[in-house]
């Protein structure tokens, strides 16, 4: 499945094969993957960011014009109205149109995993050239949840998130995505956020003790994070 929720009855919701035991809900104005055991997470996320445990993680859409002055307190309100437990969530706040998530997955060698990834590009931006900087929350354009069911140290988690952001990049780069201030290629949006989730299953009982482009966990998380922001990016203008 690549973006379940343009090719089928949203309420149905999308169960992947692969990764921890989830179901991938579209909500209204929310994506919700509700985890069937705990995970181990390591996000930039506004709510529940860090190292945390989560049994459920939200992507929220708000208006393009947000700006966020206390942006946790509005995502637990929205949480409060959706009859969503607070406890145990972590929360991403986007702009960018959820009907067009693509989710990819895939198995391998003491390991499955799921990705899914939202994404707009209008404030594209290169790493490491100057630009008009700012103390507000905004949010986030290109989010990216990798879940994964296996055994991974908190280093490898920390390497995942280094192996994610490289294959965004290289997805960007060959989209053509161009930081509109620089006229050069984009490594990302100013507002990107990611997670990293691990479910220590008895499926598998190899420790991941790294996540670098070379092995084979950090190789299939490349893959599908430059599958899914490749197909999220190039489909955003699309009905």
């Amino acid at each position: 499945m690549t973006q379940p929720f343009r090719m089928r009855n949203k309420d149905d919701g999308y169960r992947p094969a692969n990764g921890p035991e989830m179901m991938i809900r579209l909500e209204a104005d929310a994506i919700i993957i509700t985890c069937a055991k705990p995970l181990e997470t390591l996000s930039s996320a506004v709510v529940g960011g860090g190292f945390s445990k989560a049994e459920r993680i939200v992507n929220w859409k708000v208006p393009l014009g947000y700006e966020g002055s206390d942006p946790v307190r509005d995502f637990h309100q929205m949480l409060i109205e959706r009859g969503v437990p607070g406890k145990a969530t972590v929360g991403l706040l986007t702009a960018a149109k959820l009907t067009h998530a693509s989710i990819f997955e895939t198995d391998g060698d003491g390991f499955s995993m799921v990705c899914c990834t939202t994404a707009g590009t209008g404030n594209a931006a290169r790493a490491g050239l100057a630009r008009p900087v700012f103390s507000a929350y905004e949010a986030g354009t290109i989010n990216t949840v990798v879940l994964i069911d296996g055994q991974l140290t908190s280093a490898a988690m920390v390497n995942a998130i280094i192996t994610a952001t490289e294959a965004k990049a290289a997805a960007l780069a060959d989209l053509g995505v161009a930081d509109h201030l620089h006229h050069a290629a984009a490594t990302g949006t100013t507002t990107d956020a990611i997670v990293i989730g691990t479910c220590k299953s008895e499926r598998y009982s190899g420790i991941h003790r790294y996540a670098g482009s070379a092995t084979m966990v950090g190789s299939a998380i490349g893959r599908l994070v430059y599958d899914t922001v490749s197909e999220a990016v190039s489909t955003q203008k699309e009905s």
